[in-house]
């Protein structure tokens, strides 16, 4: 039989990041949380937990980690079937995902909506790049992700959602100032521009497909989506943007489209687990309703 109390406290410490965060979410302390991680980890024979800032689980303690969660929200089905068993205030049942930036700042915010107000369940999102969600869905981390890897996890269900636009921006000052005779290869190769983080490759995939040039300029890092947005109106550099975002700025002149005027797309994927769980299901719904309605039709 399990240890269900010890398998949640690696859990939460996974979650969480530390043993005192843990602690507070489970109403516990620091020490009784170190024990019952110290006493599994000795029954199963392996570290699940690599202590750090944060704490990060092993590659076996993720899987513990994806068992819990998946029992949590089996769990949920039957309170919800029979809500005798929750007790008189039952806490919401919380799905964690895993997407990337762009989509929370852009479509994902009225699917979470429609999916909140259905359910009354929480999300817990783990942001990161759209390469690599599907990664944190491998491990174990999440029960469902937005990505743009379109290879099926094991034990997943894969749903094509469409293709997330982008356009390259940057705003009449620092046009005027960088590009005064007009945009050319060799001056786009030098002009400082916006990335998200390292992974980021958008600006790069834009440059070797609108000039067929490959670009390494100075660079300004920004990981946020609206961070980026607001350094390209200040006119740090230059960045692609999602149309639905760049569109009223364009529109009113703050923002001007760097030529040929070349948009590039994202094709995003809904992967879930198949776990057969309603949230789960009403979450998928919520997903691809929203995202036919907001995102371009896949090719």
């Amino acid at each position: 039989m399990l240890d269900y109390p010890s398998l949640a406290a690696v859990a939460a410490v996974a979650r969480e990041g530390s043993f005192e965060k843990a602690a507070a979410v489970l109403g516990v302390t620091p020490s009784a949380v170190s024990q019952r991680v110290k006493g599994l980890e000795e029954r199963v024979g392996a570290i699940l937990l690599t202590r750090g800032v944060p704490c990060r689980p092993t590659e076996i303690g993720a899987k513990l980690c994806a068992h819990v969660e998946q029992v949590r929200l089996l769990e949920s089905e039957v309170a919800h079937d029979l809500p005798g068993l929750a007790g008189p205030a039952p806490t919401p049942s919380t799905i964690r995902v895993a997407v990337n930036a762009d989509s929370v700042s852009t479509w994902f915010p009225a699917a979470a909506a429609v999916f909140a107000e259905q359910t009354g369940a929480m999300l817990d999102l783990v942001l990161e790049d759209e390469a690599h969600t599907a990664d944190r869905l491998r491990s174990g981390e999440v029960l469902a992700a937005v990505t743009a890897d379109p290879t099926p996890v094991p034990g997943c269900k894969t749903y094509p959602l469409g293709a997330l636009d982008y356009v390259a921006v940057a705003s009449p000052a620092y046009m005027a100032r960088v590009f005064p005779d007009g945009v050319e290869a060799a001056g786009l190769r030098a002009a400082p521009i916006l990335r998200f983080d390292r992974r980021d490759q958008l600006q790069a995939r834009w440059a070797a497909e609108a000039w067929e040039t490959r670009i390494a300029p100075p660079t300004h890092w920004t990981p946020s989506t609206p961070g980026m947005l607001d350094m390209t109106l200040a006119g740090l550099g230059w960045a692609t943007t999602p149309v639905s975002m760049a569109a009223p700025h364009l529109a009113a002149g703050r923002l001007v489209e760097l030529p040929p005027g070349r948009r590039i797309s994202v094709s995003l994927y809904w992967q879930r687990t198949r776990l057969s769980a309603r949230l789960l299901d009403d979450l998928t719904q919520a997903i691809r309703a929203t995202a036919a309605k907001a995102l371009t039709a896949p090719a």
